[in-house]
């Protein structure tokens, strides 16, 4: 999603595809930071991780998405029945995510659990915010990892999957994501990226289930 405000610029990196595993049914993928996973509305938003995918692998088809700004691992599919057979496993929870982010000030405790209900901000749309009456479920484990002069680095592990999840979660706790330009103020926005990676993707592979898991570096 692009950010709600006239001024933003739309200027996605200009860096060759970075293919973490291709067969017959999967096609996994280390999407950068910047880039949408899909189009957006407009000429100017063409440019998205599938199209430049589909130039490649023109029988390429969406699975999921991650939001503009968070880079890491994304699966696409390859045949009607690989997506048929993700988009069951995403909806009934059956795949496991496990994102690195690092977030403003120091977490005192070693993990935790979050259990806020996310719902779209409808005046200031595509934010979400928490709302206990009309809200969707919405659960997040967390670790943390180690802390790094006033901010601290974690492992997320999202239960469920809502939009901007992940980002609601930590600015509600008190530690929002570095350079977040939807949810952190003030320092804690002044920062070249959004600091959320998509770690590690597990899943079931659409011929066969065998279960396999997919991962991505850490860029920051």
């Amino acid at each position: 999603m692009t950010p709600p405000n006239t001024s933003f610029t739309y200027a996605p990196p200009d860096t060759p595809l970075d293919i973490l595993h291709e067969d017959h049914e999967l096609l996994l993928v280390n999407k950068p930071a910047g880039l949408l996973s899909v189009p957006g509305k407009g000429e100017h938003l063409a440019d998205c991780l599938i199209a430049r995918l589909q130039a490649a692998f023109p029988e390429v088809l969406l699975v999921h998405r991650l939001d503009m700004d968070t880079s890491g691992v994304m699966v696409f599919a390859r045949t009607p029945h690989a997506q048929r057979h993700l988009g069951l496993q995403f909806e009934k929870r059956h795949t496991k995510k496990a994102y690195v982010a690092r977030v403003w000030g120091e977490v005192a405790e070693a993990s935790g659990h979050i259990d806020l209900p996310l719902i779209v901000d409808w005046p200031n749309r595509p934010l979400q915010h928490v709302n206990h009456e009309t809200g969707k479920p919405a659960q997040t484990d967390w670790r943390r990892l180690r802390v790094e002069d006033g901010t601290t680095r974690m492992r997320l592990f999202p239960k469920t999957g809502r939009s901007h999840q992940l980002r609601v979660h930590m600015r509600e706790i008190g530690h929002p994501i570095l350079g977040d330009p939807f949810y952190a103020t003030g320092p804690a926005r002044d920062f070249p990226r959004l600091m959320l990676h998509a770690e590690s993707l597990k899943l079931r592979h659409p011929d066969g289930g065998i279960g396999m898991t997919f991962r991505a570096k850490v860029p920051f």
